[in-house]
């Protein structure tokens, strides 16, 4: 175990931190906000806590292995949402700081879940800021260094693994550094590209940057507390394609750019995520048409919704919790299925539900022909045995996590609903649910035990559960 490198690595990511308290701080102080000095203040202390990691613990040996990167992903993620709740405290618009790392969380995880009854009563900058959380754990921070300082290490595709959702993760260059460049570089321009839609749409660049960062994030905060009901269908529709658009990997708008466009249409994943996303929406529109009584409105507000639950995003144009029993029980199994691997989004990701299908119907071929060959292949390559008991691992990981944290917080007086929704909005880093923590509602009322307890179930669900495991198991930091 490289102890020195995991401190020294983290010691980065905080002053990285540090600058990024600046931007939000210059929102502040445009709007001649008092909240921009508490961005100065975190940004100071998170400069300095880096600072000495990096004096204190620069390594001799820069090379980074499997342990090492998922170790740095987990304290990384823990301490950023740490400093990250400081500018809610000192500015006292969110005093506890339980609550304060409740949202912060949220807002790195990308789950948009909230303890705030009143978003509108908290001043610009710090809006902002929750926002940006969502822009900034997107895609991954420590995706973000890689892309723009030189490699700590020839092996730093082992932290990229760690950060990056989804069973399989690869270089799309030969460098790393370079496949993170333009992972971000195709995420920045995305995120400008729907901040010219809305602008096109009416927003005030405020509102642009806001709404821009909570949809390429996949998050859903947002600066109003009907979250997008009070805009328009134009503003909508856009969010709602953009939505659509983040929740797809990466590396396929890759191929379109440099010319593939045809290799990105084969891929089965995309078609998947797509005839899911089409047939959802078809199907609460016919069944939630009767309460509009206008078709364009029924299929707007449900091809929002699903896109939103889908992509995890978390936005909403009305309080699904009134719509019938059917599309409740579709967007709850939408939860669970989530995004494409390597995209913004969470969930248990497209891809894996394909490798599972496939692994069912390799063994019942196995039942049927015992000497049958037993290969099973995505995106036309065959896949490893190791990834696909990797993925049958991290099913069973995700049904013990999901099971151990639904239990624990049945014991708030909510009903099953209620709870079963809340865990699952926390761990597949959606928002909202139904019942109490519905659309309209806010995951306040929950006691400071649960708000801790869903705090890690958003961590689990963002970091796909083991670097936190292992950077908390004992048999991680023995000596071999």
């Amino acid at each position: 175990m490289n102890r020195k490198m995991i401190f020294y690595m983290i010691g980065r990511i905080l002053q990285i931190e540090a600058g990024l308290f600046l931007l939000p701080a210059a929102v502040s102080l445009f709007y001649l906000e008092k909240s921009g000095f508490s961005f100065l203040i975190a940004s100071a202390a998170a400069f300095l806590f880096g600072f000495l990691l990096t004096r204190l613990f620069r390594p001799s040996d820069s090379m980074i292995f499997a342990r090492e990167g998922f170790v740095i992903v987990a304290f990384a993620w823990i301490l950023m949402s740490a400093f990250g709740a400081l500018p809610f405290v000192i500015s006292r618009e969110i005093p506890s700081f339980t609550d304060a790392f409740f949202e912060t969380v949220s807002g790195f995880t990308t789950t948009g879940a909230s303890i705030l009854d009143n978003v509108e009563g908290l001043s610009r900058g710090i809006l902002f800021w929750r926002s940006f959380t969502h822009w900034i754990g997107g895609m991954g921070v420590l995706v973000f260094i890689m892309a723009i300082f030189p490699s700590e290490s020839g092996r730093s595709i082992h932290i990229m693994r760690a950060e990056m959702p989804g069973p399989i993760v690869g270089k799309i260059l030969p460098k790393i550094r370079q496949t993170a460049r333009i992972l971000y570089l195709i995420y920045i321009a995305m995120t400008v590209l729907e901040m010219i839609f809305l602008l096109f749409g009416g927003m005030s660049l405020y509102e642009s940057a806001v709404y821009a960062f909570g949809t390429a994030g996949t998050g859903g905060f947002g600066i109003r507390g009907d979250s997008v009901a009070s805009y328009g269908s134009y503003i909508q529709w856009v969010i709602t394609v953009f939505m659509l658009l983040f929740g797809v990997n990466f590396n396929l708008f890759y191929l379109i750019l440099v010319g593939k466009v045809g290799q990105a249409l084969k891929s089965g994943e995309l078609r998947c995520y797509a005839a899911i996303a089409f047939l959802s929406v078809a199907a609460i529109t016919a069944n939630i048409y009767s309460l509009y009584g206008s078709f364009s409105h029924a299929l707007r507000d449900s091809a929002f919704q699903v896109a939103s639950i889908l992509t995890t995003t978390g936005y909403s144009t009305c309080d699904f919790n009134l719509w019938p029993g059917f599309s409740k029980a579709l967007l709850v199994l939408l939860m669970f299925v989530g995004g494409c691997a390597g995209s913004t989004a969470g969930g248990l990701k497209v891809s894996r539900l394909i490798l599972i299908a496939k692994m069912i119907r390799r063994d019942l071929r196995k039942m049927i022909h015992p000497r049958a060959a037993g290969v099973v292949t995505f995106e036309g390559k065959r896949v490893e045995d190791a990834t696909l008991n990797g993925v049958s691992v991290y099913f069973g990981v995700y049904a013990i996590a999901f099971s151990a944290i639904l239990l624990l917080i049945s014991l708030e007086p909510i009903g099953f609903e209620s709870a079963f929704t809340a865990v699952a909005a926390c761990i597949n880093n959606i928002g909202p649910g139904l019942g109490t923590v519905g659309p309209a509602a806010s995951f306040s009322f929950f006691s400071l035990p649960s708000k801790w307890l869903l705090s890690l179930a958003m961590l689990l669900g963002r970091l796909e559960i083991f670097p936190i495991l292992l950077a908390f198991s004992p048999s991680t930091w023995r000596k071999r």
